[in-house]
This record gives C-alpha cells, sequence and structure tokens, in this order.
C-alpha cells in the first residue's frame, strides 16, 4: 500500500511540492533543536528595528532580537507542537474509535459517541482557549487543550472504518478460530486504517499550528520559547509603529508550512482514494 501510494505521489507534482516544503521546514526545526540554528532568537544582538542588513537578514524587533532567528526557532516550535498534539490525538481517538467501532451499538458505543457529540456541539477555538485558560501555568496547557479538542474526528472516521472491515471475511475467520476480540482487532482491523490516521494526522497537524497560533497570539499558548503566534501579536504593535519585520516573517512562515501540510494532505488522500477504487 505504501508502496503505491509513493508511486501516486511522485505523479503529483502539488503533492510533491508539498513535500518538499513540508521536508525543509522539518530540516529547519531539526537543526534549531540540535543547536545548530534559531540559538539567538532570545539575544539583543542589534539596535532596536534595524532594517534588514547583512547582520540581521530580516532585521530586528523592538528589543533588537534577530527576527530571523526567532522565525526559525518558531519552525521548531510549531513542529513540536504538532507532532505532539497530532500523535496524541489521533492516537486517543484510534483506541476509542475502535473500541466504539469494534463494540458498535452498545452501551460502550453510545457512550463515546455521546461524548463526541459534546466535545463537537462547542467551538473548536473556543474550547481550545477555554482549557487552555483554565490550565495557565501548566507548560503542556495548550497541548493537552488541543488533544482534548481534536481527537474527535479520528474516533468518527476509524469508527466508521471498523464496522465496516469487521465484517469482512478474513475478519469472521480469525475470530472462528477463537482469537479473542482484541487480538483481532490489533492484528486485523486495525493496521488496515493506517491510510486513514496517516492522512488524518497530517490534517491535526496543520490544526495543532493554527490553533498555537491563535492561543499564543491571545497569551494563552507558548510560554517558554517563542512561536510564530507571538511574533503576530509583537507585530501588532509594531505594525503601528511603521515595522513590519515580524509581522511579513511569521505570516509567510505560517503560510508556507501550512500550504505544505495541506497540499500534502490532498495528495495523500487522492493517492488512497485511486488506490481504492481500482481495487
Amino acid at each position: 500500500m505504501m508502496k503505491s501510494t509513493w508511486q501516486y505521489l511522485k505523479t503529483d507534482r502539488y503533492g510533491m511540492g508539498g513535500l518538499l516544503i513540508v521536508t525543509l521546514f522539518s530540516l529547519v526545526a531539526i537543526l534549531v533543536w540540535s543547536g545548530w540554528l534559531g540559538q539567538g532568537w532570545l539575544d539583543t544582538s542589534g539596535e532596536r528595528w534595524e532594517s534588514a542588513n547583512a547582520a540581521h537578514w530580516f532585521g530586528t524587533n523592538l528589543l533588537g532580537q534577530d527576527i530571523l532567528q526567532r522565525t526559525l526557532f518558531g519552525a521548531a516550535t510549531a513542529f513540536e507542537v504538532g507532532l505532539i498534539v497530532a500523535t496524541s490525538a489521533v492516537i486517543l481517538g484510534t483506541v476509542l474509535g475502535a473500541l466504539s467501532g469494534w463494540h458498535s451499538h452498545s452501551w460502550l458505543d453510545e457512550i463515546i459517541l455521546w461524548i463526541e457529540g459534546v466535545l463537537d456541539s462547542i467551538p473548536i477555538y473556543l474550547f481550545a482557549a477555554a482549557v487552555a485558560f483554565a490550565l495557565a501555568g501548566n507548560r503542556w496547557a495548550m497541548h493537552v487543550a488541543m488533544v482534548i479538542t481534536f481527537w474527535t474526528t479520528t474516533a468518527r472516521i476509524v469508527r466508521g472504518e471498523v464496522m465496516r472491515i469487521k465484517q469482512r471475511e478474513f475478519v469472521e475467520a480469525a475470530r472462528a478460530i477463537g482469537l479473542p476480540g482484541v487480538t483481532v482487532l490489533a492484528r486485523h482491523v486495525l493496521p488496515n486504517t493506517v491510510h486513514i490516521l496517516l492522512v488524518q494526522a497530517t490534517i491535526v497537524f496543520v490544526t495543532a499550528i493554527k490553533t498555537e497560533v491563535i492561543l499564543s497570539f491571545l497569551g494563552l499558548g507558548i510560554q517558554d520559547g517563542v512561536s510564530w503566534g507571538l511574533m503576530l501579536a509583537e507585530s501588532s504593535q509594531e505594525v503601528l509603529a511603521g515595522h513590519f519585520g515580524n509581522f511579513v516573517a511569521a505570516s509567510t512562515a505560517i503560510f508556507l508550512m501550512l500550504l505544505g501540510f495541506n497540499l500534502l494532505a490532498d495528495a495523500l488522500q487522492d493517492a488512497w482514494d485511486t488506490r481504492r477504487n481500482s481495487s
């Protein structure tokens, strides 16, 4: 399946463009985590509001901090948030969705569907902001808020897929020879949902980055470090003074990263749909 998906992706120029953008940002994040880039984001290495020059390619902010360094470090922050939230939300959604689908129309299924309905009835960003505010002071408040908010879509998708797959002959055969339900679910059902989880993880990654920007802009996000959301919050005052370095750098980085992930997610979805329709 992965081989056929890759073969299709290679023929999709938009998908390959998205993969290239994601790869470049991933490399930047790795270099920041390794200590090779972005380590001077906190240093006041220049004068206040310097224009772009040889020492500071994107200029400096109100405190004389290098905007390029802060933009690079912001990429690592975005990836950290995206990876943690996407992984946690998809795992939680997969577990609950699988249990719901395997025990469909049971009391367990009804409880999980009720919880999903309650969470889905609340606007995503409003609920994430409320949870982050309630957990203010906790380093992981924002992450917890997003995981609680984002798992429901994955759970619904996995539930439907599990309900479909469990009717297949190979699953019935596995149950007929006496394999425990948990074993059948883990070994024979869930592996057939990997393609869905990959696409869903990409979508949650993008949503997590957008939410982090909003929460950080509101002062409910990143508390120890710098992010593109914080840079936009800083720029709200700088733009009024005629300085656009922070705004342009942060907004351009956000646009490019989200563009790359959206193109990649669309290409992966198309690859799966093409493979499914041809089978």
